[in-house]
This record gives C-alpha cells, structure tokens and sequence, in this order.
C-alpha cells in the first residue's frame, strides 16, 4: 500500500506542476487580453436573455444588460410564459431602459430544454437588421464595457465565436455557497488561448451567418444545453472560439446543501451526455486527487498508531493540497486583474478560491459518480432525461 502512495503522490505533484505552469500561462493570457484595444468594430448586436423565475439580484442583474457602452445594440427577453414570475420585473426594467427592450414569450418546449426552446424562438423572431447575436444568462451581472469587448473579435468573420465564464461570489459564507464557488472556479481556466475552448451560454456572441451555417438551430431542437451544443456546431464546421477574459461575468450567489449538489450534479451530467471527452478527462483527474489522500491519510493513521514515523508520509500527502493552493492562488489573481470594479467585494473571501479546491474534487468526485446512476436532471422547475446528445424527454414541470 505505501508502493502505491509513493506512485499516485508521485503522479499527483507532476500534474501538479504541469496545472501550475498551465496557470501561468492563463494567467500571462489574461494580462495579454486586458491590453488589447478593442477596437471600433461595433455592429447592430441582439442581446438574448431568457430569463425564469423571481432569483435573487434579478432585476439588478437585467438592468446591468441595459448599461452597457459604446455598443449598438437591441435587448431580446425570453420567457417561456408570460405568467412567468420574471414578467413584472422584465417589464419594469425594460419601461426604464434607455436602450430598447424586447419581450418574446417562447411558449414551452416539446422535445427540447425550456432554455434552448427560449433561445431558438428568439432568434427565429429577429429582424434581419442584426449581424451579431450575443447570449447571456438572467443570474450574471456583466460590466459596462462586456458586450464592446465580447463582441470586437468578431471583426475577424474567420473566428466562429467568442466566450467568457461566470465567477461565483457569495453573499455569504455558509459552507454551501462557498463550496459551490470553489467548485465552479476552476472552470475558468479550462478556458484559454490555445487548445478546444468551449462556449458558455451566458456569455457568447457570434455572427448571425456563423450561427445560421453552424447548424446549431436544428441541434436545439433536441438538445437541453445550449453551449454544448453550440460547441459542437461549431467543431464541426471548423471555427476556432475565442475566450475573453475581460468579459468575466460575476454572479452572486447564496445556496444550501440541496442547490450545491442540484447545480453541480446537473452540470456534470450534462458534461457527460455533450462533452465525454471533457467528463473523462475530469474523472481520471479528479478520481486519482481522492485516492492519493485517502491513501495518504490510512498510511498516516496506521503508522501513528503503530508509533512509526509518519512526517515523510504527511508531506507526500501535503503536495497535491499545496500545489492546488497555488493554482487557487494564480487563478484567483487573474480573475481580480479581470474585474477591477468587483475585486473590492471580494474582501475576505479569497480563502473560498485558494483553500477549498483542495478538497473540491471530493464533491466532483460525488458528481461522477450521481452522472453514472442517473440520466435525470431538474432545471428550473422542470425535469428532463437526458437520452442522448440529440434525445431527452421531458419528464415533469
């Protein structure tokens, strides 16, 4: 058993550094971006949110949507019913909009996600005037200069759209909300430069040609992820996606036991039915992190009780943790870099980006493991079976 302690620590520190230096690397990419002038490239810009519900911060959220600057651009709000909770708060944002706000009511999906449904009504619904659609989500709260920056790289008709990623910030600290922050934090580096980005739906704008060539609106009609599957348009088509992290949208957050494993859950399933690439990658990883401390941790206990020296084990044991830190550390100094205006709220949080992804892989090891039992998710009040990328069944609202 030591043999084998001795191998996974071994493996868990090279990944270690090579995570490191691949933080780095994300992080010089992040400093490269905030130094790049956007330029002039503004055109007619549809600005999508489908929105459900009454959430917490929503109307914030929305108005934020509406300040945007040095951007010609049209706000489309979707709901599935107009006697949708979000209703009143839509129309009153939209009454004291400065820029011009749209409702459509997309009515309910029969074989598709109520998001994907929303989305794709939507875009069916635009006048022919707009070049460019940007995607967002009712939960974030993007800056004023967001839809400039997402939407300039579009300029190059070669790139076939742009992303960015949410960061969570909690508004408060009970053990839920903070490890649900912790959890979504290392998304954002999976993004970067070089390698297969992917397109979250809360964040990504694309050319109305590029989308209409993609292929995406028929893959909408039975899908239930709306950036998964746009990724995958995309891929097939051959068009490389850009990832802005000027563009990182901050979404305040406060859960409990049941909504942290209701998100995260979700979002692993899903991975899994769109992206098994992604899934196993992150199995492999995360499965091995686990094994390597629980290992770790039994050698410890059992030569302390037998009174043999246990200090070379406990530092074995310390690396990965150590070396996770790190990368906590380096991530959590670009996204401050990223967003100057929220980096303040932050305050004494930064130990929720830096602490707890150590023992994070613990919960998405609990992920992987509900992602191989069920096929069923609950979103937004409605229950879908994921049969397949092109195949779900809705199974109750």
């Amino acid at each position: 058993m030591e043999r084998l302690f001795y191998l996974l620590s071994f493996l868990q520190v090279v990944t270690g550094l090579y995570l490191v230096w691949h933080a780095l690397l994300w992080l010089n990419y992040v400093r490269k971006r905030l130094q790049t002038d956007p330029g002039f490239y503004s055109p007619q810009v549809a600005v999508i949110c489908p929105c459900k519900g009454n959430e917490p911060g929503l109307e914030r959220n929305l108005v934020s949507l509406t300040e945007f600057e040095r951007q010609n651009y049209e706000i489309f709000f979707v709901l599935a019913s107009d006697k949708d909770p979000a209703r009143n708060i839509v129309d009153r944002v939209a009454k004291s909009s400065k820029v011009k706000c749209n409702l459509i009511i997309a009515g309910n999906p029969i074989q598709s996600g109520e998001k994907v449904n929303n989305l794709r009504v939507a875009i069916e619904q635009l006048p022919p005037e707009f070049e460019v659609i940007a995607f967002c989500d009712s939960d974030g709260r993007p800056g004023r200069s967001w839809l400039h920056h997402l939407v300039a790289p579009l300029a190059d008709s070669g790139i076939g759209a742009t992303t960015t990623m949410r960061w969570f910030i909690p508004t408060r600290t009970n053990f839920p909300t903070a490890m649900l922050a912790a959890w979504n934090a290392p998304v954002v580096t999976m993004l970067g430069e070089k390698g297969r980005n992917f397109c979250w739906g809360g964040g990504t704008s694309i050319l109305r040609t590029t989308l209409e060539q993609s292929g995406v609106m028929e893959d909408w009609k039975r899908s239930v992820s709306d950036d998964y599957s746009l990724t995958r348009a995309l891929e097939r088509v051959g068009k490389p996606i850009v990832f802005i992290p000027e563009c990182l949208t901050p979404s305040y957050i406060d859960t409990n036991f049941d909504g942290l494993l209701d998100f995260t859950n979700r979002q692993i399933l899903i991975t899994r039915v769109y992206a098994e690439r992604i899934w196993r990658a992150a199995l492999l990883t995360h499965s091995l992190y686990c094994l390597t401390l629980l290992v770790g941790l039994a050698l410890i206990l059992s030569d302390f009780v037998a009174q043999r020296p246990v200090f070379h084990l406990m530092t074995l044991a310390m690396l990965p943790v150590l070396l996770s830190a790190i990368r906590g550390a380096i991530r959590l100094h670009g996204v401050t870099e990223a967003m100057p205006s929220v980096r303040a709220q932050f305050g004494g949080q930064g130990w929720i980006y830096v602490l707890l992804p150590s023992i994070v892989p613990f919960l998405y090891l609990a992920n992987f493991i509900n992602s191989l039992v069920t096929r069923t998710i609950r979103w937004r009040g409605v229950t879908y079976e994921l049969l397949g990328p092109d195949q779900i069944r809705i199974v109750g609202r």
